[in-house]
């Protein structure tokens, strides 16, 4: 079936570099892993065995591939992680992989409206407690004023 398709990576488990890869294409038909090490070349050398294939959805990660200067695979866990340019710093330095950064922005505004959700029920929880001492308060003055 003819469709978009999204980057497809081929790594080393081992070491998670990059030998081979498929940019994003609008349209085409899906190939397999023997397929494609029969069409690249740079696959070749490789034991199908050691090389893992990942293909991501058309458009994911694409403000990443933009962002970053270099990425790779964890071979740990099989995600990739890429290497962003430090605003701060100029001059190029040795790659610090991590997450992407739409993963972590997705992860910190789920965090932030748990806080916020919290922060609302805590809320609540103080007016009702207000509400109760208030209340006892009430009582207790009562109390005095009838004794």
């Amino acid at each position: 079936m003819i469709r978009p398709l999204g980057r497809r990576f081929f790594w080393v488990k081992s070491t998670g570099n990059i030998v081979a890869q498929r940019n994003e294409m609008s349209e085409g038909i899906e190939s397999t892993k023997e397929e494609d090490f029969a069409v690249y070349v740079e696959l070749r050398q490789y034991d199908p065995e050691a090389i893992e294939m990942t293909t991501f959805e058309h458009g994911q990660y694409v403000e990443d591939f933009v962002q970053a200067t270099s990425w790779r695979f964890d071979p740990e866990t099989g995600e990739i992680v890429f290497s962003y340019p430090d605003p701060n710093d100029p001059e190029p330095q040795e790659p610090a992989y991590r997450k992407p950064l739409s993963v972590q922005v997705q992860a910190l505004e789920s965090d932030l409206g748990n806080l916020l959700l919290e922060n609302a029920a805590d809320k609540a929880t103080m007016a009702t407690l207000e509400d109760t001492v208030g209340n006892l308060l009430l009582e207790l003055a009562a109390l005095k004023g009838g004794a």
